[in-house]
């Protein structure tokens, strides 16, 4: 394990306020991060031990795609680091056309974050993509 245990304190000379176990998935970290704010501890976390968490997702967002860029194209940009499950370029609903961005999931954690490293502000398409953990908004 990366981290085998994380305590969680307003002030470091004082009684721990929550213990985390990682690495997490993302609904993992999701579900004790409301219950975290529903016992009022919300502001009180360390902003690391979230970007940490945030690095177990194996979905991506991808930005900057052309308008051209479909999904088969987007996999097998992607599929080089690791098996893909989904992956989904939104389109207008009127046109039928690409909103320029999508989305990768991996079946791996891992490959995810690899994916995430080597594909950052490549060319695809023509275009210089962006390549984020996506997590609901």
């Amino acid at each position: 394990m990366l981290f085998p245990g994380l305590q969680l304190s307003r002030v470091p000379t004082h009684k721990p306020i929550g213990f985390s176990n990682f690495p997490k998935t993302c609904i993992e970290v999701s579900r004790e991060m409301q219950c975290l704010r529903y016992r009022g501890l919300s502001g009180t976390l360390p902003s690391a031990w979230w970007l940490i968490a945030r690095g177990s997702c194996s979905k991506l967002f991808v930005g900057g795609l052309s308008y051209d860029t479909n999904e088969i194209v987007l996999k097998e940009a992607f599929e080089q680091y690791g098996e893909i499950t989904e992956v989904r370029v939104l389109c207008d609903h009127k046109s039928g056309r690409s909103k320029g961005y999508g989305f990768v999931r991996f079946t791996a954690e891992s490959a995810a974050n690899v994916a995430l490293q080597k594909m950052d502000g490549q060319l695809l398409d023509g275009r210089n993509i962006r390549v984020h953990y996506a997590h609901k908004g």
